[in-house]
């Protein structure tokens, strides 16, 4: 039997595996078991990093044997299945107040589902949203891990020894219970999807309306970054821009097929948000222009459609970007916002108490939406914990001030001009919405009512109404069915 020396152990050794472990044994204290299926690829990772320390196991058995108590693994394969299934092996070699944890990309609803089985046996089970891909995995993550109070205590000093740091702090907090690690993620994971497309129309807009080169976008999203939309994501579209195809001496960027790709946790966050009855319109939207996307024989048929006859032609080109560099801080300020009211409604539902001050903080290094603007964020809750909508928060209603007339022309010279922008567009659409003093809704519950009975109430008096439509029209009071 293998003496049990590792504090943490590591199952399932494919890249974002391998990295993690090698990051926890590049880290003072840690020495880590390592376990996959194929022994063969743990034999490659011990013989190629050996100054990593690690210890090999070829069964379950001999993994948990070489884990001090309590035992504390670290599950990285695929979602579905094959988590189930590394799930059920370790739960017959681990004991009553060990720990487990599925640093996957799990659908937060498997995760409680998880969470409440393997508490049955008396082990613990995690849940941890890791953010970063494969470099934030090596050098330093975003992690969000649920799970209960107990394995906190264990796993929280072993987490925060992997982290990113963010302005001398690590980027990983106890999100809270069960799921919520998991669901945290999803959510980050829709908030990169709006950041993605509106940085992709904000490149579109230009390209269309200036014709400058790709290179010449770069260094304008390269000087963006210095600015207040500084962040990953803008530093590297630089970087995708500059980038030259060595085959065809094009912009890599043109030679790259325009089909976005998308791992399922976009339309999570959307199914989510509105099974909870939230509105992250701008999320939805950039979902949606993946799918499209992934339509060509759809975009094919529909490219005979007429568009605008008027050429688009912009006069002032440095006016023109400086609208869209504001536009784009705008929809921005309104995806985040979408997604932490997300956050919060997901908090009540689920009966979790998470700290969003707190997520913010940890969203600043690691992750891939990580960017200076998460300070302001975090700032906004340290001042007001119960804020009801994140962009009335002072910095952001000034920023929203200063860019709302940028961005209105962008959208209608979208519009004008043909070219979609959907993020944009909604993101817009959202901010006047929830601005407005009286929306349409009312004619809404008058329809509804109408073919439904579905009632309705009064602004002038209390209680809930129906107006007998089929009858003579006299209102009656109805019984609340709301």
């Amino acid at each position: 039997m293998p003496e049990a020396s590792a504090n943490i152990g590591v199952v399932g050794l494919a890249v974002m595996g391998s990295n993690l472990a090698r990051n926890l044994a590049s880290r003072e204290g840690n020495t880590v078991a390592i376990f996959n299926r194929s022994y063969e690829k743990t034999e490659t990772l011990v013989s190629e990093h050996p100054e990593a320390g690690f210890i090999p196991a070829k069964t379950y058995q001999e993994f948990a044997d070489s884990l001090q108590k309590p035992r504390t693994a670290i599950i990285m394969v695929k979602a579905g299945g094959p988590t189930d299934a590394v799930i059920d092996s370790l739960v017959e070699v681990f004991e009553p107040g060990d720990i487990i944890v599925d640093g996957g990309n799990a659908y937060f609803p498997d995760t409680i589902r998880r969470e409440k089985a393997v508490r049955e046996t008396g082990i613990n089970f995690v849940g941890a949203g890791i953010s970063g891909g494969e470099e934030g995995a090596l050098t330093g993550p975003s992690i969000m891990p649920g799970g209960s109070d107990e394995s906190w205590i264990t796993l929280g000093p072993i987490l925060k020894s992997i982290a990113a740091i963010a302005e001398g702090e690590a980027c990983v907090t106890h999100v809270g219970h069960d799921g919520a690690g998991h669901f945290v993620k999803m959510v980050h994971n829709g908030i990169e999807y709006a950041d993605m497309q509106l940085i992709a129309e904000a490149y579109d807009l230009i390209r269309r309306g200036t014709g400058k080169s790709p290179s010449e976008i770069a260094e304008i999203f390269a000087e963006w970054n210095k600015g207040e939309l500084e962040s990953y994501l803008i530093e590297i579209t630089a970087e995708v821009l500059r980038q030259v195809d060595a085959e065809t001496g094009k912009p890599l960027v043109d030679v790259i097929l325009d089909q976005a790709g998308a791992k399922g946790t976009g339309a999570w966050t959307v199914q989510t948000a509105l099974s909870l009855g939230v509105p992250v319109s701008g999320i939805a939207e950039a979902t949606f222009a993946r799918s499209l996307s992934s339509h060509p024989e759809q975009r094919a048929v529909a490219g005979a459609l007429p568009g605008p006859d008027d050429e688009f032609v912009v006069a002032d080109e440095a006016a023109f970007i400086e609208d869209v560099r504001l536009a784009l801080y705008a929809s921005k300020i309104v995806a985040y916002s979408q997604g932490f009211d997300e956050i919060r409604a997901g908090a009540a539902d689920y009966g979790w108490n998470i700290d969003l001050g707190a997520i913010s903080k940890i969203w600043r290094g690691g992750c891939i939406i990580r960017a200076q603007f998460l300070n302001r964020i975090a700032d906004a809750y340290a001042e007001t914990p119960d804020l009801p909508v994140l962009m009335t928060a002072p910095y952001f209603a000034e920023a929203l001030t200063r860019g709302q007339a940028s961005w209105r022309r962008v959208v209608v010279s979208a519009a004008q001009a043909g070219i979609p922008a959907p993020a944009f567009s909604s993101s817009l659409s959202y901010y006047d919405g929830i601005r407005a003093d009286r929306l349409p809704a009312a004619l809404v519950q008058g329809q509804r009512d109408f073919f439904g009975a579905h009632t309705y109430k009064r602004i002038d008096k209390p209680g809930t109404f129906h107006t007998q439509w089929s009858g003579d029209r006299t209102e009656i009071e109805a019984e609340d069915t709301h």
